[in-house]
């Protein structure tokens, strides 16, 4: 009877360890492993990305700057033209003609005035051969009136001669003074005469329109055979390369830029492109209805595959260097507008509302919720919880 009552006592203690095994055992299964890394501090140097629109540097509808009927159409939609290239050419007829009359006008004025022919070179007004000639007979009739005058004291002339030799010496002054009004009057004319030549020129040369600068044709406005009246619209042309960018940075990152400092630029057309140019304007007052500084920035297209009015975006390296706590962006939990991220507690995930700031390549910048040296969750958060209990070991490259 002793016999089988220590054997069942023996039996009773083995079943008892087995259970208290057991549980010891389901307790640390329910534990979940996790992977962690610590909070850190790191230097980031501040970049600035925004999303712009590409515009063209130069825009500029092409007037015609005389009238006529349009006789040829150099150019068109999309060709490409240089700075002085005609693009339109109207009929010259009636132009030519005008200019013609204009320079005969002026030949004969400078006839007129006996400037040898072939030469535009004016003498001086007293040596024409009009004024030579009126100069010579009044200094004739004041000789003749001297010597008069002189007889007459002698009493060897009458008074009749001598007042007809003086009357004679004011009709020479007269035609002499008369002579060079005329050579004035002349001169009035020639000038007058080569304005309306230089007119006449100009109108025939802008019979012929051409291009402002170098750019594209981005629309013609007239057909072959048209009329078109003095500053009618002709031609819409657009200068791309350079083109420029046209964004905004927000009015506490104003500061970090600079005249001069690079960029990068990406569009949806050709993601793998990398398009650099440098910031050309920086405006002085913030845009009141977005709170933000509108900049432009110069990219060089001279292949012309970039087009006005594309969508960019604009990334600016600058040289502000800040200290900034980050996590690596796979350990931010986000439920319901918060961002939390999970801090291991004497075994237990204990989560914490942080405060975002900047994208770090793949981390993220912490305003506030952790501090520098804490050991979170770094990734594979989304099923996590409060209170939860883990095992912990240290994520790869931590």
């Amino acid at each position: 009877m002793a016999v089988a009552c220590g054997v069942a006592l023996a039996l009773t203690l083995t079943a008892c360890g087995k259970a208290t095994a057991a549980r010891g055992k389901d307790k640390a299964d329910s534990a979940r492993p996790v992977q962690v890394v610590p909070v850190q501090k790191v230097d980031v140097r501040r970049v600035i990305e925004v999303v712009g629109t590409l515009a063209a540097d130069e825009q500029v509808t092409v007037m015609a700057e005389a009238e006529g009927r349009v006789a040829r159409l150099l150019v068109d939609m999309g060709d490409r033209v240089k700075a002085g290239q005609p693009i339109i050419e109207l009929d010259r007829e009636k132009a030519q003609y005008r200019y013609e009359a204009s320079k005969a006008a002026l030949e004969r004025a400078l006839a007129k005035y006996g400037v040898a022919e072939g030469s535009k070179t004016l003498p001086a007004g007293d040596t024409t051969p009009d004024v030579q000639k009126a100069y010579a007979e009044l200094i004739q009739a004041e000789q003749s009136w001297k010597r008069a005058d002189e007889l007459n004291k002698k009493q060897l002339l009458p008074k009749q001669q001598i007042d007809d030799a003086e009357a004679l010496y004011r009709v020479k002054k007269a035609i002499y003074d008369s002579a060079l009004q005329n050579v004035k009057n002349l001169k009035a004319d020639i000038d007058a005469n080569e304005a309306s030549e230089r007119l006449a020129e100009r109108e025939l040369r802008d019979a012929v329109i051409r291009a402002p600068f170098d750019a594209y044709v981005q629309q013609r406005m007239v057909a072959p055979g048209q009329f078109v009246k003095l500053q009618a619209v002709v031609m819409s042309l657009v200068k791309v390369d350079p083109l420029k960018v046209i964004a905004e940075i927000p009015e506490h990152m104003g500061p970090w830029i600079k005249l001069g400092q690079a960029v990068v630029v990406n569009i949806d057309a050709y993601p793998n492109k990398k398009i650099e140019g440098e910031v050309s304007r920086i405006s002085p007052a913030v845009n009141p209805a977005t709170r933000a500084f509108p900049f432009e920035a110069r990219v060089p297209n001279a292949e012309g595959l970039l087009k006005p009015g594309t969508f960019a975006r604009v990334r600016i390296q600058t040289d502000r260097v800040d200290t900034v706590i980050s996590v690596p962006a796979a350990a931010l939990q986000y439920r319901y507008g918060v961002n939390r991220v999970f801090v291991v507690v004497d075994g237990k995930l204990v989560s914490r509302e942080v405060k975002i700031g900047n994208r770090l390549g793949e981390r993220v910048e912490i305003a506030s919720g952790v501090e520098p040296g804490e050991s979170i969750v770094a990734k594979d958060v989304e099923k996590l919880a409060d209170g939860l209990r883990v095992t912990t070991g240290t994520a790869r490259g931590e």
